[in-house]
Order: C-alpha cells, then sequence, then structure tokens
C-alpha cells in the first residue's frame, strides 16, 4: 500500500489510480447519489480554481461550516488544492458561536453546505465570499453547482509541506470557549500511519462517516479512508441513521458512549433481555441471532470496533461481546491528534482505554494528571500562547487535564477530568466521573451528572432513558434506589450519593448542555441547577422530581 507525504498527494494518487471507482455516496431526500474519484476531483478543482480566484495568500483561512457529507470532503479537498488552511466549524453551532469562530480564525471565505437550521444560523456568517450549496437548500453569495458548472480546466494545485498547517479545529468545549488547535499537514500524516498499523483495513474499504466532521476523531477516519482509496458513505438524517448504517456495513466502527447505549436499548426494546438470554444460550440459534443483530446494526463485517470520549460502562462492553461485538475503548484528545491510548484485539482490558501507542511517552504529575508526548502534537492553540504554554510544558509534554493511573499490566485507567472535581460543604473533595460511570449502568438513565457544591453530599442529576420514561412510577422510584444502594458502599463516606434528581427535560446539544461530540457541559450546568441544589437536597425521600 503506497505511503503519502500528504492527504491531498492520497486524493491525487487514488484519482489518476483508479478515477472511476466510487469514493463517496450521498443520500438526499431518499436517492442516493455517487461520487467518482474523477467526479469529486472535477468538483473539487472548481471550488479551488474559485477560491485562487479571491486573491488571498497562501495559506489563508477557509472555514466550512456543514454536516457529514460529500459536499464536506469535496470543500476540504478543494481548501488544500488552492494551498489554504480549512476551519471546520460544527453545524449544531449557534449564530453568536459561528461568528466567533469566524471572527476568531480571521477566515477569509466559508463554505454552507448541508445544515438543519441554516437561516438560524446565517446571521453569524460575517462579511466574507460565501459559497453555499443548494443540494441541502443553502442559497447564498455564490453557487457551488454555479461554479461547477462554469468551472474551466484548472491545474494550479497547490501542495503543502508537512510543516505546514492543515487546519485549525476549534474544540467542542466541556469548559469555556472553544481553543483553536492547530495541526499540520505531518501531524496528520503521522497520526494516520500509526492507525494504519493498528486497524489494518484494506484498499478500498467500506466507512460510514456520522460523527461531526469537525471533530479531529472523524477527521481523522476520513483521511485515513482518503489514504486507503476507501469508500466513503453519510447518512441522511437521523430518522435514516440505522436503515443507513445498515446498508453501508463499514468496515470499522467508532461511535461514542451515548450511541453504544442507544443501540442497546433499542434492541432491548424488541427483545427483552431475558429472552435474549435464553435464544443466546441456545448454541445453533445464538450464531443465528448474534449474525442477526450485528447485520441489523451495521456491524457484521466491521474488523474493529472503537468507543471514546467518554468512559463506557464495563456493563455495556460486555453485553455487546455476548452478541459478538467487541468494542475496544480507546483514549485520544484533539491536541494530541488521537495518538495516545488504545485497547486492541487479542489485548482489550475492559474498563480500561487500553496501552499506549507506539512513539507515546506518559508520566504523571504530582497529583496524578497524564502528561503525554509524541510526534504529532498540535503546535499550539490559535493566537493564544498563553494557553497554549499552559498545556505544553518546557519538555514538550501536553498537560491533558485527565486525572488516571496505569494498572500492573500497563493498561490506563481515565479516574476523572481534574477540573470536573468539585469540593462539598464539608470541604472534601468528589471526583464524578468514577461515580457516574456506576449509576449510569442503570437502564433506565441516559445521562448523569454528579454534583456536591454547596451542599454535605453529592446528589446525581439525572435525564431518564426512554426505557426510564416508560416505566411506571411505583417501579421506576425502587429502581434508583437500588442504583444509589448498589454504588454508595463502594465510595468512600464523602462520596456517598445523598439523592437522585429527576430532570425534567433532556440535555442537549440544542440546548447547549453538550457538546457536538455528546459530551455533558458540566458547567453549564451546574450554572443552570446550582441554586436548587440546596432546596433538592433538603427534599423528603432518596429520589427526587425536578419541578
Amino acid at each position: 500500500m503506497p505511503n503519502f507525504n500528504s492527504p491531498l498527494a492520497a486524493f491525487l494518487h487514488w484519482e489518476a489510480q483508479c478515477p472511476d471507482k466510487i469514493f463517496l455516496t450521498q443520500p438526499i431526500n431518499g436517492q442516493l447519489l455517487t461520487y467518482t474519484f474523477a467526479q469529486a476531483g472535477m468538483q473539487a478543482r472548481a471550488i479551488a480554481a474559485f477560491l485562487s480566484s479571491q486573491g488571498f495568500s497562501q495559506g489563508s483561512h477557509i472555514a466550512l461550516l456543514s454536516k457529514n457529507c460529500a459536499h464536506w470532503v469535496m470543500a476540504d479537498l478543494a481548501i488544500m488544492m488552492s494551498g489554504h488552511v480549512s476551519i471546520p466549524i460544527y453545524p449544531t453551532l449557534n449564530a453568536q458561536s459561528v461568528e466567533q469562530i469566524l471572527t476568531h480564525s480571521e477566515s477569509k471565505a466559508v463554505i454552507v453546505g448541508k445544515l438543519d437550521d441554516y437561516s438560524g444560523q446565517q446571521a453569524g456568517v460575517i462579511d466574507i465570499p460565501r459559497i453555499g450549496v443548494a443540494a441541502f437548500g443553502v442559497e447564498e453569495q455564490h453557487s457551488w453547482e454555479d461554479l461547477v458548472a462554469q468551472a474551466q480546466p484548472w491545474d494550479g494545485i497547490v501542495e503543502r509541506g508537512e510543516d505546514q498547517l492543515q487546519t485549525i479545529i476549534y474544540t467542542s468545549g466541556t469548559t469555556g470557549n472553544p481553543k483553536g488547535v492547530m495541526h499540520t499537514v505531518g501531524n496528520f500524516m503521522t497520526s494516520i500511519s500509526t492507525l494504519k498499523d493498528i486497524l489494518k483495513l484494506h484498499e478500498h474499504a467500506r466507512f460510514f462517516s456520522y460523527l461531526p466532521l469537525a471533530h479531529v476523531a472523524e477527521r481523522l477516519i476520513w483521511t485515513y479512508a482518503l489514504t486507503l482509496g476507501g469508500h466513503v458513505r453519510f447518512p441522511e438524517s437521523l430518522e435514516t441513521f440505522a436503515a443507513d448504517l445498515e446498508a453501508t456495513q463499514p468496515e470499522a466502527f467508532f461511535a461514542v458512549p451515548r450511541i453504544w447505549t442507544k443501540f442497546q436499548e433499542k434492541i432491548l426494546e424488541k427483545i427483552p433481555q431475558k429472552k435474549l438470554s435464553t435464544l443466546l444460550s441456545i448454541p445453533i440459534i445464538s450464531g443465528i441471532i448474534k449474525s442477526k443483530l450485528q447485520k441489523k446494526l451495521g456491524l457484521k463485517h466491521s474488523k474493529i470496533t472503537l468507543s471514546a470520549a467518554a468512559p463506557l460502562s464495563k456493563d455495556v462492553i460486555e453485553w455487546y461481546q455476548t452478541i459478538g461485538i467487541e468494542i475496544l475503548q480507546v483514549y485520544g484528545m484533539t491536541e494530541d491528534c488521537c495518538i495516545s491510548h488504545f485497547n486492541l484485539k487479542g489485548a482489550n482490558k475492559v474498563g480500561t482505554v487500553g496501552k499506549p501507542l507506539p512513539g507515546v511517552k506518559v508520566k504523571f504529575s504530582p497529583e496524578g494528571e497524564i502528561l503525554l508526548k509524541n510526534d504529532c502534537l498540535m503546535k499550539g492553540y490559535f493566537k493564544a500562547p498563553e494557553m497554549t504554554s499552559e498545556v505544553l510544558d518546557a519538555e514538550g509534554y501536553l498537560h491533558t487535564g485527565d486525572m488516571g493511573e496505569y494498572d500492573y499490566d500497563g493498561y490506563l485507567s481515565i479516574t476523572g477530568r481534574a477540573k470536573d472535581q468539585f469540593k462539598t460543604d464539608k470541604g472534601k473533595y468528589i471526583a464524578p466521573a468514577p461515580i457516574e460511570l456506576i449509576v449510569g449502568e442503570s437502564p433506565y438513565i441516559e445521562q448523569i451528572c454528579i454534583v456536591g457544591t454547596s451542599i454535605p453530599q453529592p446528589i446525581g442529576l439525572v435525564v431518564l432513558s426512554e426505557h426510564g420514561n416508560e416505566k411506571p412510577m411505583e417501579e421506576l422510584i425502587p429502581s434508583l434506589e437500588e442504583s444509589i444502594a448498589a454504588v454508595n458502599p463502594r465510595l468512600e463516606k464523602h462520596e456517598r450519593i445523598e439523592k437522585i434528581v429527576v430532570m425534567k427535560d433532556n440535555w442537549s446539544v440544542e440546548n447547549g448542555l453538550m457538546t457536538p461530540t455528546l459530551k455533558l457541559r458540566r458547567n453549564r450546568i451546574e450554572k443552570r441547577y446550582q441554586s436548587q441544589y440546596p432546596s433538592w437536597f433538603g427534599e423528603q425521600g432518596q429520589i427526587v422530581f425536578e419541578r
């Protein structure tokens, strides 16, 4: 398999070698549109020619506001071809956040693709050249389709060197404002080289791209697909997601914990656990059931199945093992270009995030914070040297902000975020993540945030799962009380949960209480609810319902 010195070099290779091979599949209104390498290259060149005609200096910043779609990929290629730097923006951000990133990043133009509510975001798009994709209902200053239709042959491709900037990725920000993480061409290719040795997929493998491409992990997955000459397919919508995934049957699959628990919940709605356990205990039937479930999930042919971004419950991982799906927990960050720790097939220790990847050096601060170094660390935060020096020390180690420890076999466990720790009014520090992982094993709980500032003992704020919302109150309350009873004996006295408070509204990306990568924004949850902690703490009973 060829080695490439840039993502663009990989595309140009496959475009020349197999121009008529399908590269991208995009469902629109129930129809599947396909783009071969040659067709994608033609459209990318048309957009690159327009960008080049604007007189921007080399290495200018070009923003990309879109959900995952074929045009996102072609736009990224166009930005590379014209010698510029991409600024991907999460497609769920509101107008104010879009404006903040466009302004801070000094973007010279923006490409707007598939979005759920561009009318609500458009006010945040500053006065710079704007290209809209009409296929997704975006009417803008310049039409993607018109630029493609009017394009003349263009051969002005500029390849950036390995030390030059490839992209600035604005973190989704569980705390504070997003920060622009600068990664070079070489960082991406070093990361991909390491991942290639782990994932070991063949040329032209199938991929399913659905997690935000503005996030480093999904960006690396599509770049890896590019180096393989892979076929990338996208979902049309949330409603068609399951069918689109099943139709794709990707050969690698990556999800965050909330997606794994949702998949599990949907299966158990159709086959209750008792019935499933019985079927899986019958030798011949067991194999048939596993095969059908794997196919229905779209994971029948997945050679490697990963989970990251937050801890995934040991119970959930072991449940998937019963249906023949091995989930490997991994650990990485935007700042380290995802090269940190992986569990691997044959070396998968459930409950950990694995061992260091090749080339990764790790040490711990006196407080237990994970510090690491690799060959693809970010070059810093854009226009923020002071923030950069806070996380990249004089020895070149990245201060991750995560607390962790190795076991005797060299596997890393994440014990929480340093900034997530809080102090009760007894003056005792609490690390919430391990407690949340245990309590969150309840099938009735979808989201949980352990809090306790200014009250004597921690309480758990929870959002019920669909299963939990369907339960009669006389069954739900005892089950939640059992969750408290199960976790408290495993905790120090000051850590024990006093109450569970059931929220009346979901926490979502839309209401700002989750990041676009489905992590809880703890600081915003605290800000919204902290004034009510004392009154909830003082209510009768262990289970309290938000009014």
